[in-house]
């Protein structure tokens, strides 16, 4: 008898760097049959989280993208510095978790298409993400017309469910003291354990055999 999956949560932001610098290890946890792989979007930069882009702020973000960019070979394009850090408007993920969520809600198995997007329009086009029309042209682009409605104007319904994930996926943080993102989350229930951050910007292939042995 063959094996059930072993389930793998994946907490993160949409906003979030790093998170993107670990696409690569996310693709290939993804791509494995003895793997579920769940997106916990986290809310980190949303609410209270969220913020002003200023001149600080975005100095800040694109040192540490370079840094993201020589690790992990991701690009960031000079779109994105342009557009996006410089174009001082807002640092908040809010609007992006609930494209996700919507996503989600229209076809769980087009959350990670959705969020591969939503990042690439950020970092690689420099399209600002915190606007709803930008976020609905990519939920079109990839045939999730229902959801793009969605998120021009949120629903309670759509409201209700995003923070019902973020609320859950911050318990998990503070549950394992997480104090930021990315993070693998291994097992359900009482025998759940994170495995960190470190783990998605290693050798890929010995991550998943660590979680698939035994």
């Amino acid at each position: 008898m063959s094996r059930p999956p072993e389930t793998v949560t994946y907490l993160f932001d949409p906003l979030c760097g790093w998170c993107y610098g670990a696409t690569d290890a996310l693709d290939a946890l993804a791509a494995h049959p003895g793997i579920s792989l769940d997106l916990a979007p986290t809310g980190l930069f949303s609410g209270a989280g969220a913020r002003a882009m200023d001149e600080a702020f975005a100095a800040y973000a694109w040192d540490n993208d370079r840094r993201i960019a020589r690790l992990t070979g991701r690009t960031f394009a000079e779109a994105y510095r342009r557009n996006v850090l410089d174009g001082r408007g807002r640092f908040d993920s809010g609007p992006a978790t609930l494209a996700l969520t919507a996503a989600r809600l229209a076809d769980p198995g087009a959350e990670r298409a959705a969020l591969k997007a939503i990042q690439a329009a950020r970092y690689a086009e420099g399209r600002d993400v915190t606007d709803p029309g930008v976020l609905a042209d990519v939920l079109d682009g990839l045939g999730l017309a229902v959801a793009a409605r969605r998120i021009v104007a949120p629903d309670a319904e759509l409201v209700a469910a995003a923070d019902a994930r973020t609320a859950a996926a911050r318990a998990e943080m503070r549950r394992f003291g997480l104090g930021g993102v990315p993070a693998l989350l291994w097992g359900e229930g009482a025998g759940r354990r994170s495995l960190g951050s470190a783990a998605l910007f290693g050798d890929a292939s010995a991550l998943i055999r660590s979680l698939t042995a035994g």
